[in-house]
């Protein structure tokens, strides 16, 4: 193999990974794009989530890695305290004081079902909220976080991308 060719390999999948990153976008651009991940990270619309992300990519064309990184925030780690702030604010802003209750002997469908309907408006508003305000909170702190990073002397340098047909 020549030395050009890899060379062009090379640049090509530098062009291929800016593309992919976005390193060429506005703070601003990234910061939404991290502040929609937050979103969708307390979106009641569990199993749905990744889903949701590659949907938003692909819509809207915004950051891949900003908008999953957004969305990471709801992991195996912190889906219980997530579901239980969840619950609790749809509760209390519903004025409900009873605490779900779950019978462990009935693990059917319909028996699952029938004891997960009457949280579900509490779940659901809960969600809302907190996926609002986890965005409005999150897009400040990431846009100063990503303006820092792109104006530090450190931060990121590249040339103009390629147009798309010329990548790979």
């Amino acid at each position: 193999m020549s030395n050009q060719s890899t060379n062009r390999r090379g640049r090509s999948f530098r062009a291929l990974l800016r593309q992919v990153l976005h390193v060429q976008e506005s703070p601003q651009r990234t910061a939404l794009a991290f502040a929609l991940g937050v979103f969708i990270a307390f979106s009641p619309a569990y199993g749905l989530h990744t889903a949701m992300v590659l949907l938003c990519t692909w819509l809207f064309g915004l950051n891949f890695l900003a908008l999953f990184t957004g969305a990471l925030i709801n992991n195996p780690w912190t889906i219980i305290p997530i579901l239980g702030a969840t619950y609790w604010t749809g509760a209390l802003l519903l004025g409900r004081t009873d605490v779900p209750n779950f019978d462990w002997q009935d693990l059917s469908f319909s028996g699952i079902y029938q004891q997960v309907l009457p949280y579900a408006a509490p779940f659901m508003l809960g969600g809302l909220v907190l996926s609002v305000l986890g965005a409005l909170l999150s897009y400040p702190v990431a846009y100063l976080l990503f303006h820092r990073h792109r104006s530090s002397p450190t931060g990121l340098t590249t040339e103009p991308l390629p147009p798309s047909d010329q990548v790979g």
